[in-house]
């Protein structure tokens, strides 16, 4: 079963997800300010974002949820390759210093 969080019936529900990619970085966390309240009259009701730019960034943005621009389809399919491309090159180095420590011999 995947863990869920409740949001009450009244507030509009959050338009974009944990670790979702956008525009902007990746999504790490979201808080509701309800109208009415001081934080909605100082920074504007709704959803708030807090997104990382880069994955290795120590920065966190914040950003309204109609500032948040998400990622076209092919943007995110070349964002995700390249990950998975980085990490493959990542992999191939470690194997080749295993095999240069085991003098040959891995697992792999």
């Amino acid at each position: 079963m995947q863990p869920t969080i409740p949001i009450p019936q009244h507030w509009a529900y959050p338009r974009f997800a944990l670790e979702q990619r956008t525009k902007q970085g990746i999504i790490l966390g979201l808080q509701y300010y309800p109208n009415g309240t001081e934080l909605a009259e100082q920074f504007g009701g709704g959803w708030r974002y807090a997104l990382m730019p880069k994955k290795n960034s120590d920065e966190l943005f914040h950003f309204q949820e109609s500032q948040i621009k998400p990622l076209s389809p092919q943007e995110l399919f070349s964002e995700i390759t390249a990950e998975i491309e980085f990490y493959q090159q990542q992999i191939n180095i470690l194997n080749r210093q295993l095999a240069a420590m085991t003098g040959g011999i891995t697992n792999a």
